[in-house]
């Protein structure tokens, strides 16, 4: 097989998604545009060696649609011969794009492959694309379908998780966030967003309030108690867990992952492409898996994907430096750090969607990036990049510097 390098990460700064947001006036197409410029010119590369443009986007309808890495392609004056590919996995749709590029270079069909995702959250409204887990009957019943947040309330309940707990993490990627900003880390690969009179848009997450703190955050009410209580979810949860009497509605918008646009993309590469491009790899892709996992709990994958690929791989949570886990919602990684005793020194360092947001579709290829550039910053060697999806499944890719 074929070995599999990162050469370069770049993402934009991730805008409110709603319609005041500042990347709201800038279409899909040309957030997923702006990536694939910057990767390119500060790469000095040759486009026409491009061998797949794979991107994630999880609605691809409307200005989202009709195939966006190659629309993408042709906004940022890359060469026809560049081809293009949307994908959606959810959640891990950015993630499992940089996999599925991984997998086709150590297969030997491609050399040079630009992954990544994009989500503009602000102009096409979470679930726009439809889809028979939510609304089909003969699906929604055996998949125990429930909205998300229903779920996360669930994996509180189940796994002992008060609203303090998660509160006190909401806080803490606040914290997180705002440290990783002031000192510069994300700097070396956030591009501003700028208008086509060159004016920046957007040079910085806008979803952050690094103010937030408990007080501010037991204001809040439950967000999913009336749907769980008046929809009847809690009692489709209920009747997939029944050891639990009644769900703890513990999560809000203050502890849950924020609706936001952005995009983002990797340079991923076998040698002989690095030699190619003149460039020296920062990293390679170690391993990768997918997995299914329970659908009511349904965003418990990462646990039960990191087992998969600890074992496929021959390694042991020893053998990883720093973790990066969406966090989709607070609960999602405590019950992850509860599963594998870890430190939460080791896992987000620098906050993560509770403070900067979720961009659906890009967010997996954002995370990777990040944990790559704190790898170099700190000369540490390995981490371990997961999401949880909707369904219920997991996604995780294991990275190592060279």
């Amino acid at each position: 097989m074929t070995e599999v390098f990162i050469y370069d990460h770049v993402r934009t700064p991730r805008g409110r998604g709603k319609k005041d947001g500042a990347l709201h006036e800038v279409p899909s197409v040309r957030l997923a545009a702006k990536t694939l410029e910057a990767i390119r010119d500060r790469n000095g590369l040759d486009t026409g060696t491009v061998d797949d443009i794979i991107m994630g986007c999880v609605d691809p309808v409307m200005d989202a649609g009709a195939v966006i890495p190659k629309a993408a392609a042709f906004e940022a004056g890359y060469s026809t011969k560049a081809p293009g590919m949307q994908i959606s996995r959810f959640c891990a749709s950015g993630l499992d794009a940089v996999n599925f590029g991984a997998g086709k270079i150590a297969q030997g069909a491609d050399d040079i492959v630009i992954a990544g995702g994009v989500e503009s959250m602000s102009r096409v409204g979470l679930g726009m694309a439809g889809g028979a887990w939510f609304m089909d009957p003969s699906v929604n019943f055996p998949a125990y379908f429930m909205p998300q947040g229903v779920s996360a309330d669930l994996i509180a309940t189940k796994y002992g998780f008060s609203r303090t707990d998660v509160d006190a993490y909401a806080v803490e990627s606040q914290k997180r966030a705002a440290h990783a900003w002031e000192k510069g880390w994300f700097d070396k690969s956030v591009i501003p967003v700028k208008d086509q009179n060159g004016l920046t848009i957007l040079a910085k997450d806008e979803h952050m309030r690094p103010g937030t703190d408990m007080q501010a955050l037991a204001s809040l009410n439950p967000s999913f108690q009336m749907p769980g209580e008046m929809g009847g979810f809690e009692a489709v949860g209920i009747q997939a867990h029944p050891e639990i009497e009644r769900i703890n509605y513990v999560h809000h918008a203050g502890n849950s992952s924020g609706i936001v646009d952005g995009a983002s993309v990797v340079l991923l590469g076998s040698k002989a492409g690095g030699e190619s491009m003149g460039k020296k790899p920062r990293a390679r892709i170690k391993a990768f898996a997918n997995i299914g996992s329970d659908p009511a709990l349904m965003l418990t994958g990462p646990v039960d994907v990191t087992e998969k690929l600890l074992k496929r791989s021959g390694m042991n949570l020893a053998d990883i430096d720093l973790f990066e886990l969406n966090e989709a919602f607070a609960a999602v990684v405590l019950r992850y750090m509860q599963a594998f005793d870890i430190h939460h020194d080791r896992i987000n360092v620098n906050g993560g969607a509770i403070a900067m947001g979720h961009p659906l579709g890009a967010t997996g290829a954002m995370i990777l990036g990040t944990v790559l550039d704190e790898l170099e910053r700190r000369d540490l060697n390995t981490a371990l990049v997961t999401l949880c999806i909707g369904a219920g499944m997991g996604t995780a890719t294991v990275i190592e510097r060279v």
